[in-house]
Parts: structure tokens; C-alpha cells; sequence
């Protein structure tokens, strides 16, 4: 067992909570003094900074949103000059303008730091040498990856996105142990190594998975065909990226988060309130040491819960689980709300179907449907038709028992679906002119 960092990761729990005390007062009275746009929030709540004076006390500060991040597009919640920026990273903006966030010096050290913890905690160290690929860019997953693996003495292979024949190469030649990448991607690339013939001619080891959410199914899927450990990390780019929180290799059940800087709160995401302790809700995340861009209770739309029991690894730090959906990607199917992580686990049941799917969403009349079109083995379909109409039966009979609502299922031929080099496309909504997600 290796901890990175013993004195943050395994501090007593009260002595954490009062550090984290000490900088949310410290953060609050920056923020008021600093950022015009969180000073006029807090006034106009009838909130001061005095108000604050403990962890309690953090359900009474403002919400902030990714809609409120592009309000101030692209700098209005620097909190430093810019000339104390060193590095600026943002989202797609696809939907909109993009959320711009920017690095200190500070910054980078804290989030090299952060994908450390992680990154050991996985079991990669010094004698490792990891492919990131990730997309290189604007996005922030593959810096933060690459910056910690080197912080911990890997060698990092800076493969980026793209180009799976050329992937498979560099993973062989450079006797890579250690991949980075989505787990989406990462099926691509194991199904992709047992068309080339290099199943089993590897070296790797471990998987470092992040920027979407997949299932227990999947990751035993992944573990079998790549002949790895697979580890979930999670972080999101308004905050810092990567580095969040991550899965311990002893435990896997539940990421550690990065207590020292990173408060984190569960809520209702219909009445905003917070909820138990162990409920599942919506992650809101405040950021307690950034520098240039500080982010008080920052509305992640991530469905997830925490978990403050003990961890087998020694660790004390609270456990965030699997994110589940998000709370503005929740599709609505005739009043029954349904997440695309529920559709995957019961497809990763069934032995003789691929991690491949999309759910496509019409509308006829008034009425919505929702099919599921899923790929099937290679085996599957050329054997008897029977097999896969039993199969297809009690594919149908599971998803309507665990969704809750009639579905339609086409079960089509193994690489018939689209593949993704970075995050998945699983959505496709035709009601109204909707488009992929």
C-alpha cells in the first residue's frame, strides 16, 4: 500500500475539519473583497463574510453555475491579475459560450498535486510508464494526468487522442503498464487489440479512467479483455480538472476526495437543500485553496453520493461514488426518469452483448419511445436466430423491470455503433429536433 501524501490523505477527521474551516472563512472574505460578482450574490442573500463561521454554516452561501461562469465569460471570476495567470483551459462551448477557467503557479502545483494522490493510490508509481490519450488542448484531462503522473517518477507517453492503430503501436513498442484515457475509449481500444492480434501481448497493468461515468459491469469487462486494474478518478474543469477524487487500488468502492482542497455537499437537486449523509443527490463542490479562479458552492449536476465510513487502504478522506447521471442529462421518458448508466449495467449482464449501445428517443403523436440498439457477439450472431431472440426477451424483460417503463430493442451486429475517441455519444433525442449527448 502506497499514500502519497500520509499527512493530508490520513489526517484525524477533526483536525481536517477544522482546516477546512479556517480556509472557507478565509475563502469567503477573499471572494467578497475580490469578485464583484460573488460580493453582489452574498448582499443581495443578506450574507457577509462574518456570517461564516462554520462548515454548518456553508449551506447559506450563494450556488454558482456553469450558466454563471458563462455570464462572466471569459474572465469576471479571475480572482488575480491576469498577469498572475499562467495557464488558461476551458470547456468545448458547444452549447454556448465556454466556461474559461485560469492557473496560478499555485494552481498547478496544488493540481499536480491532487492527480498524485490519486495516481499512487492506484498503484502507479516510478516503475510505470503510462499512455495518456487524452486530447491535448483546451480540455483539462489530459494536463492534469500527465503533470501528476510525473510528479509520482512515471514515464508518460503524451499520446493524445486519435489514431487507434498508432495507440496500439505505441502501448506494444513502448511496453506501456499504465493507460489513461475514458473507459468508453478504453473498450475501443481492447476490442481494437483483439482484432490486430495483440490481446494478451500487452504489458498492461493498470487503467486510469475518468471523464465519464460507467458501471461495475464495465470495468470487469475492461479488467478481463486488457488484463488490468481499472481505477475511477473524478474532476470536472470549473474546479480544477482531475484530481477531485480518485479510487483507491485495496478498496475500489468509492473515490477518495481531496479533503484539504476541496469541500464537498450532497443536495436535492429539486429543492437545492442538503441532504443525509449516504443519500444520493447532486454533487456541489467548493473550491477552498484555488487561486485564480475560487468557486464557492459550484453546482456540478453530477448524481452521486458520499461515503464517510473507514477505508481498507488507511485513508481518511470521505469517498464520493460512481456518478450515476447528471442532473440536467436525466432523460424523461413518459414521465419516468431514466439515466443512461441504468440502460448500461443491464446490458453489461449479459455475456454475449458488446459495451457498445445507443438509446435513440422519438416521438410519435404524443407518445415518447425509446429504443435501445445494443451490439451483440460476433458468435451470438452467427448461431441460431433462436438465441438471439431469447436473448433480445430477456434483455426486454430486465430493462423494463429496472427502467420501469416498455422500451424497444434492436440488437445489430458487433461494430454496426459508432465508436468515440473521446467521451461516449449514448443519446441520440429526435423529439422535437433534439440532437446526440
Amino acid at each position: 500500500m502506497r499514500i502519497w501524501n500520509e499527512e493530508a490523505e490520513c489526517q484525524p477527521r477533526a483536525e481536517r475539519a477544522e482546516e477546512q474551516t479556517r480556509n472557507l472563512e478565509r475563502l469567503v472574505n477573499r471572494v467578497y473583497d475580490d469578485l464583484p460578482y460573488y460580493r453582489t450574490k452574498m448582499d443581495e442573500a443578506g450574507l457577509r463574510p462574518a456570517h461564516i463561521r462554520s462548515l454548518r454554516d456553508l449551506s447559506k452561501l450563494p450556488f454558482t453555475t456553469k450558466e454563471d461562469m458563462r455570464a462572466n465569460y471569459p474572465y469576471g471570476l479571475f480572482a488575480v491579475p491576469l498577469c498572475d495567470v499562467v495557464r488558461i483551459h476551458s470547456s468545448s462551448g458547444t452549447t454556448g459560450r465556454p466556461t474559461v477557467v485560469g492557473y496560478t503557479r499555485r494552481d498547478l502545483e496544488i493540481w499536480a498535486e491532487v492527480c498524485a494522490r490519486f495516481i499512487t493510490a492506484a498503484g502507479v508509481g516510478s516503475d510505470d510508464v503510462a499512455q495518456v490519450s487524452f486530447g491535448y488542448g483546451l480540455f483539462t484531462g489530459a494536463f492534469g494526468l500527465h503533470y501528476g503522473l510525473e510528479r509520482v517518477g512515471a514515464t508518460v507517453v503524451p499520446a493524445s487522442s486519435g489514431n487507434t492503430a498508432r495507440q496500439l503501436l505505441v502501448m506494444h513498442d513502448f511496453g506501456v503498464t499504465t493507460l489513461v484515457c475514458t473507459p468508453s475509449y478504453a473498450c475501443h481500444l481492447a476490442e481494437a487489440a483483439e482484432q490486430q492480434g495483440l490481446a494478451g501481448k500487452l504489458k498492461l497493468r493498470t487503467g486510469l479512467f475518468g471523464a465519464e461515468s460507467w458501471t461495475d459491469q464495465m470495468r470487469q469487462d475492461l479488467e478481463a479483455k486488457l488484463g488490468i486494474a481499472a481505477t475511477d478518478n473524478y474532476g470536472l474543469s470549473e474546479v480544477i480538472g482531475p484530481g477531485v477524487a480518485g479510487e483507491c487500488l485495496e478498496a475500489r468502492n468509492g473515490m477518495h476526495i481531496a479533503e484539504d482542497h476541496f469541500l464537498c455537499e450532497i443536495i436535492n437537486p429539486d429543492t437545492l437543500e442538503p441532504v443525509e449523509m449516504g443519500e444520493t443527490g447532486e454533487l456541489v463542490i467548493t473550491t477552498l485553496t484555488k487561486e485564480a479562479v475560487p468557486i464557492i458552492r459550484y453546482r456540478t449536476r453530477d448524481i452521486t453520493r458520499l461515503d464517510p465510513e473507514p477505508c481498507a487502504c488507511g485513508r481518511t478522506t470521505i469517498k464520493m461514488h460512481r456518478v450515476v447521471g447528471r442532473s440536467d442529462d436525466m432523460l424523461v421518458v413518459r414521465g419516468t426518469n431514466v439515466f443512461p448508466s441504468q440502460v448500461e449495467s443491464v446490458l453489461l449482464e449479459f455475456e454475449d452483448t458488446e459495451p457498445h449501445y445507443l438509446i435513440v428517443l422519438r416521438r410519435e403523436g404524443h407518445l415518447d419511445t425509446m429504443e435501445v440498439q445494443v451490439e451483440v457477439s460476433d458468435a451470438l450472431f452467427s448461431d441460431r436466430m433462436t438465441d438471439l431472440r431469447t436473448l433480445e426477451r430477456a434483455l426486454l424483460d430486465r430493462l423494463r423491470s429496472v427502467l420501469g417503463i416498455k422500451v424497444a430493442l434492436r440488437l445489430v451486429e458487433p461494430q454496426t455503433l459508432a465508436r468515440s475517441e473521446g467521451k461516449a455519444k449514448r443519446v441520440l433525442d429526435l423529439r422535437d429536433g433534439g440532437a446526440q449527448s
